[in-house]
């Protein structure tokens, strides 16, 4: 944990296929608040519920950057003005955060509802900014979910209900939506609708799986990303 080279995801996946340069200033347990607010709850990056700790108060990130991710990236973008892709891929955490903290683990249909519209809210900011702020009007790719059992029907519903609310807000700022759902679920049906029997996420040593994306699971999500970002990314 002490070495952020030992962690290879889909961001640097991309760059290498598309040969451009990654800042990679993802964090952890980000949500979509803590990406916007200082001190705002996550859910284990800068702080988690019920503590003060979280990732990033213990060990470094892939950059190193004061304030919130939000901050960095218009920074960024504000020195960077030739970069040609942005993406992101938040909201998740938003989700776990709200089963932790509710009484009945997020289950009523009000209470889903509202964090898909706080997660609408927060990142229509966060586009607006990168757009308004930053005047950034290069590609802007948004990665949505894999379903974590593609043979649970609730869980399938909860996972597109997260990505629909992701894609929707996306597309207003002209931003294209790259289908992690779908790059998890064509190899997941030929192990019962397992994404974790089929290698594509972290395996623990009682044989069950992390929620994480393994090696081959982060190559699947970066060739989603590459489908969308055609031929216009390498100009970077």
């Amino acid at each position: 944990y002490s070495d952020p080279r030992s962690f290879v995801g889909y961001p640097e996946d991309v760059a290498r296929a598309l040969r451009i340069r990654v800042s990679n200033a993802s964090c952890p347990g980000e949500t979509t608040a803590s990406f916007l607010v200082p001190g705002a709850l996550s859910n284990g990056c800068e702080n988690s519920p019920g503590s003060s700790v979280g990732y990033r108060t213990q060990f470094p990130l892939h950059v190193q950057y004061r304030g919130t991710q939000m901050q960095y990236a218009l920074k960024y973008l504000a020195v960077h003005r030739h970069t040609r892709l942005v993406t992101i891929n938040i909201g998740a955490n938003d989700v776990f955060l709200c089963r932790e903290t509710t009484a009945d683990a997020c289950a009523s249909a009000a209470e889903v509802q509202a964090v898909l519209q706080e997660i609408q809210a927060n990142l229509t900011t966060i586009y607006t900014k990168i757009r308004d702020v930053a005047h950034y009007h290069g590609l802007l790719v948004a990665l949505t979910y894999y379903s974590l059992d593609y043979s649970d029907p609730a869980q399938v519903a909860g996972t597109e209900a997260l990505n629909s609310a992701i894609a929707s807000v996306t597309e207003k700022f002209g931003g294209k939506v790259a289908d992690g759902f779908a790059a998890f679920e064509g190899p997941s049906a030929a192990f019962g609708g397992s994404p974790c029997a089929a290698g594509l996420l972290i395996k623990l040593p009682d044989g069950t799986c992390n929620i994480h994306p393994s090696p081959a699971g982060h190559l699947l999500l970066a060739k989603a990303i590459e489908d969308v970002a055609g031929a216009r990314a390498p100009q970077a």
